[in-house]
């Protein structure tokens, strides 16, 4: 978003939903921040910040609204969309944001990413409780 505050055109590499979505922007993040943050277990650091960096442009993809998200920026300028479209995109602004979009866009939120996310942690607590 702060892309449009400096009149990057969308469509631009640099543009809303472009490089800082890619998966090369993923990769380099990751490996900045495990180098910096990392003092233990590199590896392990390094993947959970490639996964949430990345699985935002995968969320973004599969969003109703937008011009796609440029996985392969710098290598391919191309905006991709994933055929499952079902996740509402947010409204810019404050006050769009408390509207009943944006209440769709919370209830989204929640069925799409907040549950999967504690379907996950209670499965690994269950794990982590009987292997034992």
């Amino acid at each position: 978003m702060l892309t449009f505050n400096f009149s990057i055109p969308y469509e631009h590499p640099f543009g809303h939903r472009g490089f800082t979505h890619s998966i090369l922007f993923a990769i380099l993040w990751a490996t900045l921040l495990m180098f910096v943050f990392g003092r233990t277990n590199k590896i392990i650091w390094w993947f959970v910040i490639f996964l949430s960096t990345i699985s935002h442009g995968i969320l973004d993809a599969m969003t109703s609204g937008g011009k796609g998200v440029g996985f392969f920026i710098p290598f391919d300028n191309s905006r991709f969309f994933f055929p499952f479209r079902d996740i509402v995109v947010s409204p810019i602004g404050i006050k769009k944001f408390f509207s009943e979009w944006g209440m769709q866009v919370i209830i989204n939120e929640i069925k799409y990413i907040v549950i999967p996310c504690l379907l996950l942690l209670f499965a690994k607590i269950l794990y982590d409780k009987f292997k034992k």
